[in-house]
């Protein structure tokens, strides 16, 4: 038996901050209101539906995952975020038309008190929107200082015990790694002096973590993904997490492709390409922000599927990815994908998948998670990469030299063993070693 993790109890209210109040934070927002009043469930979240097997089958020990971890309530969480629109919840959601208008209007008086602080933006990083709610300060560490000053403020008038921060805002353009990246010294010479390289997600991530906030993130942006925020982020004893909320299309990907690779059939081709026309579809028309996603949805299958090992089945496939935009779409996402591949004696076949889908539907619930887990992570004193967090991203953040897990299969097994080591139950490995002992 594994020793227990001293963990702090969930007392208190959990403030859930999103930069970017748009349909993503919205939906999830109204979504968490609405449960709470008993008009729907929450579907698709993990930390509130989903069961954990402990110890052997025979013992069928099966608690519901909140039950077994001390996890922050539903009915203690308070919302908050930025955007450069001036919209509230309420209204933002309804512009959004992810959720019916009776549904809204039953959550109307809680999601219309949820106002937006201003933003911290750069056109430069996001070109195809452009909004008037915005900070006015007169360099990027001012910027970020008065991001803290927001936490703190929110904290305060919402009588918060803790704080959490997911990224729900858009797309930025695509950045590499530079040298103002490497350290913290030299990131925050950078804000000092309003360097063009570090980006508003990045000033949002390094808010949060001088206020003690977790933070995840839920765009192909680098944000959190750079030497000096994660050695920020172990310096100060917060965990972080990103990056790309796994839904969609690459969800497909990451349940397809271990399924095709476990039983050794090939792949030649894969093609995909979406259709989407919410404010992500029009970020992701320009063209330096989609090759932010392109590069997050890319990786996925090179991982999954390892041609170097098997470079008979995967070597030479042929992967494309397209995203267009397409307003009248709005957030129902369509998504076709293509496969060619090839079995016994090098036979063809053809795999074709049309995935309607709502992109924040499917979103909200991993927003809900991750502020739950990454909470839970930092009550029981874990900083910096949460790696067993990867089930719930597209482009997993890994400590420096290691790849990233995609199988989602294998992302589930890691993050329920993370949990039984937290409260002391022995990992399961799933060998079933039924010849010499009892499973």
């Amino acid at each position: 038996m594994n020793s227990k993790t001293n963990i702090k109890e969930p007392n208190g209210k959990l403030g859930i901050l999103t930069p970017g109040m748009g349909a993503v934070s919205t939906t999830f927002m109204a979504g968490v209101i609405a449960a709470n009043k008993g008009l729907g469930k929450p579907f698709g979240s993990i930390s509130q539906m989903g069961k954990i097997r402990l110890g052997k089958r025979t013992e069928d020990r099966n608690p519901d995952i909140k039950d077994f971890v001390p996890l922050a309530s539903m009915q203690d969480m308070v919302f908050g975020g930025w955007d450069i629109f001036y919209d509230n919840a309420y209204e933002s959601a309804l512009n959004a038309g992810v959720l019916e208008k009776d549904l809204l209007n039953s959550v109307k008086n809680e999601l219309s008190e949820i106002k937006p602080m201003p933003a911290v933006f750069d056109h430069k990083f996001v070109k195809n929107i452009n909004g008037e709610n915005i900070k006015k300060e007169a360099t990027k560490m001012d910027m970020a200082k008065a991001l803290m000053a927001d936490i703190k403020t929110f904290k305060e008038e919402n009588n918060c015990d803790r704080v959490v921060m997911v990224w729900c805002a858009s797309t930025e353009v695509y950045t590499q790694i530079s040298d103002i990246h490497l350290s913290i010294d030299k990131f925050e010479k950078a804000l000092e002096e309003n360097h063009p390289g570090i980006a508003p997600s990045m000033i949002y991530a390094y808010a949060a973590l001088k206020s003690g906030v977790p933070f995840a993130n839920g765009a192909p942006n680098l944000t959190v993904d750079i030497p000096a925020i994660i050695e920020l982020a172990k310096q100060l004893n917060v965990p972080i997490a990103g990056k790309d909320f796994k839904t969609g299309q690459t969800l497909m990907k990451t349940i397809l492709g271990p399924g095709l690779k476990t039983r050794l059939i090939g792949i030649n081709g894969w093609f995909s390409t979406n259709i989407l026309g919410n404010r992500d579809g029009e970020v992701l028309d320009d063209a330096d922000s989609f090759k932010t996603k392109e590069v997050s949805k890319l990786s996925v299958l090179d991982s999954i599927l390892e041609p170097e090992k098997y470079p008979e089945l995967y070597k030479d496939m042929y992967h494309k990815v397209r995203i267009n935009y397409y307003p009248p779409k709005g957030d129902d996402k369509e998504s076709w994908d293509n496969l060619d591949i090839f079995g016994w004696l090098g036979y063809k076949m053809q795999i074709k998948v049309n995935f309607l889908c709502k992109d924040s539907i499917l979103a909200a619930p991993v927003v809900l998670d991750l502020a739950v887990f990454m909470d839970l992570a930092q009550r029981a004193g874990m900083k910096g990469i949460q790696e067993w967090l990867s089930f719930y991203f597209k482009s997993p953040q890994t400590k420096e030299g290691l790849q990233p897990i995609h199988d989602i299969f294998l992302q589930r097994i890691k993050f329920e063993n993370t949990l039984r080591h937290l409260m002391g139950e022995e990992l399961i490995n799933y060998l079933g070693l039924d010849y010499y002992e009892e499973d």
